[in-house]
């Protein structure tokens, strides 16, 4: 069968794709950014890849008029205040879209929906259910809550929390109830579900076997790490001062914290468990999906990462706009040295970033990453999601890969943090050097004068850093 699967760099969609493939089908993976998409190579002979764009209709006349199935795993949580009319205008276009088709089954995943006052992020998922259900063909949605796995958002805020916090004065909606999914789960249903006549015209809940407040995850994830915690909560906590607070403590961006919260408060618990009977799926619990996320953490064997996606840093526009280093009106920082050898060198750019650090004067890359959480920036806390592998698309850090070839020894990435203008950074092999490029274009008088304040700094950190790449 010939599968439509949007999403295909997402979270969900990277997880999905191979499970797909495994099963015989010919999957069509839509993307906005052909330069975002690196599947495996083993992957790559037996998918097609189209570009297309939700909210530009000439771009969904891409889809192949023969496909039988389709996934639609589009969800947005980004900085635009408008995100509800946004994603229900995607929906509405792609509904109009695979009307030219033959398709036979579409599958959404949603968020459990179940309580008459929803949040704005979860009513605007009931809104595109509710779309994606008017067109002519079979529709299931699958509802999840909280979904736990190596990388996923709610997995990497629960452990920032539980890490980096001995005791914890936390809001009161810690006390509300959940059903979290091992991810492995989730992809079992979405994959099972498909053309399965059982599951037409329906909608799902899918969760784990437990129920447990957001406070006993949190106190769960301390268990398995052997870490001893105290959990206070208080009801004088705001929505805005619980939002700032998952902010600075963890790795979620702000408009995502606001999010959030403001679902946190509202119970997303499975109705019934009628799905797992159908499709023969025995879910995981709690503590077992923490196990098997610890194992491919310990493993270095993330598939896919949330802050990888441009929800983590409100990065929305494509990878081609910015592959191209500007000159006219830029500030550079060159510097240039000979390396002793050279897949040393390299070796030692792409393990750059995250837990290894900058090489050189790391606590001043920690200062600028606090002050850019300051001002509401992403900071350092996204870290890498492999810490060996940069493939175009990934965070890094503060930084937005743009270009990753290790034969050629070029990576080129771009600054996600809070500037007066922009900022691009470059290692480059070049005969018997390392050449390592810094490109600011500044945006206006103050631009300029970010660039001098910065300029002494640069001489320090630039000069320490080419020097221990190339030793």
């Amino acid at each position: 069968m010939k599968i439509l699967l949007t999403g295909a760099t997402g979270y969900i969609g990277k997880r999905l794709l191979p499970v797909l493939v495994e099963m015989g089908h010919h999957v069509v993976c839509c993307v906005r950014d052909p330069n975002r998409f690196n599947p495996p190579s083993s992957l790559r002979e037996k998918v097609q890849i189209i570009q297309i764009d939700l909210l530009n209709p000439l771009t969904l006349k891409n889809i192949p008029k023969d496909i039988d199935g389709a996934y639609y795993l589009v969800h947005s949580m980004s900085s635009s205040r408008n995100y509800k009319k946004i994603e229900e205008e995607c929906a509405v276009n792609f509904r109009i879209a695979l009307a030219s088709t033959q398709i036979q089954h579409v599958i959404y995943l949603s968020g459990i929906i179940n309580e008459e006052n929803l949040s704005e992020h979860l009513s605007s998922r009931k809104n595109v259910e509710i779309e994606l259900g008017k067109g002519h063909y079979n529709f299931t949605t699958l509802r999840a809550g909280i979904i736990i796995g190596s990388g996923s958002a709610s997995f990497e805020i629960i452990r920032d929390l539980v890490e980096k916090l001995p005791i914890m004065v936390a809001p009161k909606w810690l006390e509300t109830k959940c059903q979290p999914i091992g991810i492995s789960d989730v992809i079992s249903f979405l994959s099972l579900s498909l053309f399965n006549p059982k599951t037409y015209q329906s909608d799902f809940d899918i969760g784990g076997t437990d129920i447990l407040t957001y406070k006993e995850m949190l106190l769960g994830f301390a268990l398995k790490r052997n870490l001893q915690r105290r959990i206070y909560t208080v009801p004088v906590m705001t929505p805005r001062l619980s939002s700032y607070w998952l902010y600075f403590v963890t790795s979620t961006s702000y408009p995502l914290a606001v999010n959030l919260v403001d679902s946190m408060k509202i119970e997303v618990i499975c109705r019934d468990d009628s799905l797992s009977k159908i499709l023969g799926i025995q879910p995981i619990s709690y503590a077992e999906s923490l196990e098997k996320a610890f194992r491919k953490i310990e493993n270095n064997e993330i598939v896919s990462s949330w802050k990888d996606a441009n929800v983590s840093s409100g990065f929305n526009a494509n990878i081609s706009d910015f592959i191209q280093v500007p000159t006219y009106g830029c500030f550079l920082d060159i510097k240039k040295r000979s390396y002793k050898d050279r897949q040393e060198c390299i070796d030692r750019i792409w393990t750059i970033g995250g837990q290894t650090g900058w090489y050189y004067g790391n606590w001043l890359w920690q200062l600028r990453g606090y002050l850019d959480k300051l001002i509401g920036g992403v900071g350092l806390r996204r870290g890498r999601t492999n810490i060996n592998v940069i493939q175009v698309g990934d965070a890094l850090d503060f930084w937005r890969v743009l270009y990753a070839n290790k034969k050629e020894g070029r990576l080129l990435l771009f600054a996600e943090m809070k500037l007066p203008g922009e900022a691009w950074l470059e290692f480059r092999i070049e005969g018997d050097q390392l050449i390592q490029i810094a490109t600011f274009r500044p945006l206006g008088i103050l631009g300029r004068l970010y660039w001098y304040s910065v300029v002494p700094f640069h001489g320090l950190i630039f000069n320490g850093m080419i020097r221990k790449l190339t030793e």
